[in-house]
């Protein structure tokens, strides 16, 4: 499904569909250096306004970047910004869906995405702006 600029047109949607493990909210932990109980300390979570663990908001984050850089605009992509709001908790167990949708075209062959998680009941878990360079070429 990759596109160069040129493809792309404005409306043009991918998405990226995961369950959120116990596995991926600790590997994420080890690698990030987030260690926070929120993440992975079920006793002191259970005690925070989410009641229970919770995984990082950058994981659901980086589902966007598997849609950026895999389908659309896909393999060669450079992501430039992305600007987020944390709308709602994920939970070990649930499955988090990342939509991109294309809202313009700019100049110098970037490309500007609504960038959306949601969750399998269909809340909105994450919502926010990316630009990205489109590949000039299909990889």
């Amino acid at each position: 499904m990759a596109k160069t600029y040129d493809q792309i047109q404005i409306g043009d949607q991918a998405s990226f569909e995961k369950t959120v493990t116990e596995t991926d909210v600790y590997l994420f932990a080890g690698i990030t250096g987030d260690l926070n109980p929120a993440h992975i300390n079920q006793r002191v979570s259970e005690e925070t306004m989410f009641k229970g663990r919770i995984a990082h908001g950058m994981l659901s984050a980086g589902f966007i970047s598997a849609v950026l850089g895999m389908q659309l605009p896909g393999p060669g992509t450079i992501y430039i910004s992305q600007e987020l709001k944390f709308t709602a908790p994920v939970y070990i167990g649930d499955t988090v869906k990342a939509v991109a949708e294309v809202i313009e075209k700019m100049e110098k062959g970037r490309i500007k995405l609504k960038t959306t998680c949601y969750n399998q009941h269909g809340a909105v878990v994450l919502d926010g702006v990316a630009v990205v360079m489109a590949p000039k070429k299909v990889c």
